[in-house]
């Protein structure tokens, strides 16, 4: 193949990444929370340059943008997501998206492939409304009732309300036609700093995190905070502080070589600072791609609970609210991204887990799927001043389109 089909247009792929970050700019950022206006600009705006692609375009009644190819031959599905954690960055799901757009750009038109990328922008891999719904609607695994539920985390409006403000109320959910592709293969920025401080250009993910998550509540009594005593208070704030210091003492001789642990939200009630707190509640969270070592974390965690409570003087409840199982990348697609890395990216390549979870976990429970990784600036994520050098962009993005050709093709 020549190099000219082989190669992705750089500057096509940086000015659409800008072009999608003036919707919801914010910053060196974005903030382009699922179903915002500015969300909805992206997604009308991913639809109108999918023909280009010879795709055609469809959103489904959950948000998600699929492009699907009339060519013959065999499938291979990419993407990934639009929209952004509140007031982040750029590159965090965008990414994906283009280089899934610019693959299909360059490879579907040319004759001599027998087969086609396939694009998708699954909705809500942020968590806005809930857990990866548009990959996981995609495969079967969302249902009415989880949907009628939901609701936005930073706003009263439920997901009913945001689909019909989208003007999607009453649209057919798409879902996978089980043998049609080859596979799912995902791009993102690695959102560590692994791949900068090795020097190098590509992450060839072998695995993503399963993610646990837990409503930790302490039980204590509200009272006044100038006239009762220390010691008879009931506070919960401090047994909630008291068994965040317990978690980060007790948790090291339990976890395994890549065992993560965050705190991500504390909450008093009724957080007032002339009042003892006689609720707390605090949202925990385990990542690990070792199901038995988050099993062993977890009834740990139980076990510190019971502890806590017998010791008084406040009641701790452990509850599960969320399990995410870890997904292996498959094998040939690790093979492809490599190859492609040593022929494009001067074989400057690693094969890493991912500590993040992303879409194609969901992808991989029904199809082969896999995923490499650019460097991000400083390891920063989740944060407006995220980052990726243009010229490790279109790095990313050579490799990517040539990891797809060598997929389509079965080329060594």
């Amino acid at each position: 193949m020549s190099d000219h089909f082989r190669r992705a247009d750089g500057a096509r792929v940086l000015a659409d990444l800008n072009t999608l970050r003036a919707f919801g700019a914010y910053k060196t950022g974005v903030h382009r929370p699922t179903f915002s206006a500015a969300h909805r600009q992206s997604l009308t705006w991913l639809a109108e340059r999918l023909p280009d692609a010879q795709l055609s375009p469809d959103i489904d009644g959950i948000g998600n943008v699929l492009g699907v190819s009339a060519k013959p031959g065999r499938k291979l599905l990419a993407g990934s997501h639009l929209e952004s954690q509140n007031h982040a960055g750029w590159l965090d799901g965008p990414l994906g998206v283009i280089y899934a757009l610019e693959a299909a750009r360059v490879l579907n038109p040319d004759p001599s492939i027998d087969g086609a990328v396939e694009v998708a922008s699954w909705c809500d891999e942020e968590g806005h409304f809930g857990s990866m719904l548009g990959s996981r609607s995609y495969v079967g695994d969302v249902s009415e009732a989880e949907i009628d539920a939901a609701r936005d985390r930073s706003g009263p409006r439920t997901m009913r309300e945001a689909l019909a403000e989208m003007g999607l109320a009453g649209r057919t959910r798409l879902h996978a036609e089980r043998g049609r592709h080859i596979g799912y293969l995902e791009a993102h920025i690695e959102q560590g700093d692994t791949l900068e401080t090795g020097e190098l250009k590509v992450g060839v993910v072998t695995s993503i995190v399963g993610i646990w998550q837990y409503r930790i509540t302490f039980s204590g009594e509200q009272n006044h905070a100038g006239a009762t005593r220390m010691a008879v208070r009931k506070d919960a704030g401090l047994a909630l502080a008291q068994f965040c210091v317990a978690i980060d003492a007790r948790f090291p001789a339990a976890c395994g070589p890549r065992t993560v642990w965050t705190t991500g939200r504390i909450t008093l009630d009724p957080g007032a600072p002339s009042i003892i707190p006689g609720q707390a509640e605090m949202l925990f969270q385990v990542r690990d791609d070792n199901p038995a070592v988050v099993d062993r974390l977890e009834q740990l965690l139980r076990s510190m609970a019971a502890e806590a409570t017998a010791a008084g003087p406040c009641q701790v409840e452990v509850e599960r609210i969320r399990t995410g199982a870890p997904a292996m990348m498959d094998g040939a697609f690790q093979d492809a991204i490599e190859a492609a890395s040593a022929a494009l990216a001067g074989g400057k390549s690693l094969r890493m887990p991912s500590g993040a979870g992303h879409d194609a976990q969901v992808l991989a429970t029904i199809m082969p799927a896999g995923m490499l990784f650019v460097p991000s600036i400083g390891g920063i994520s989740h944060h407006w001043t995220e980052n990726t050098a243009d010229a490790d962009i279109v790095t990313g993005a050579d490799v990517f389109v040539d990891t797809c050709r060598r997929l389509l093709t079965g080329a060594p």
